[in-house]
């Protein structure tokens, strides 16, 4: 079985990552698609508040448990 050839480098992350702060934008996630190598940023701010699902199914567990 071959190694399929790499569809993107470190340095285009880099690239698109370093573009985006000289213009200014904060990133707050990267996506990596490895089988379409395609390269995904998620923009915004710190202040903005963003409860992923696991974060939330943690909390609500802990809430669950009480203060055990």
């Amino acid at each position: 079985m071959t190694r399929r050839r790499c569809t993107f480098r470190q340095r285009d992350v880099t690239r698109v990552l370093r573009a985006s702060v000289a213009a200014g934008v904060e990133v707050r996630r990267a996506e990596i698609d490895l089988e379409k190598g395609k390269i995904v940023l998620v923009y915004g701010s710190s202040t903005e508040q963003e409860v992923s699902e696991p974060a939330a199914t943690l909390d609500s567990w802990r809430a669950n448990r009480g203060s055990r």
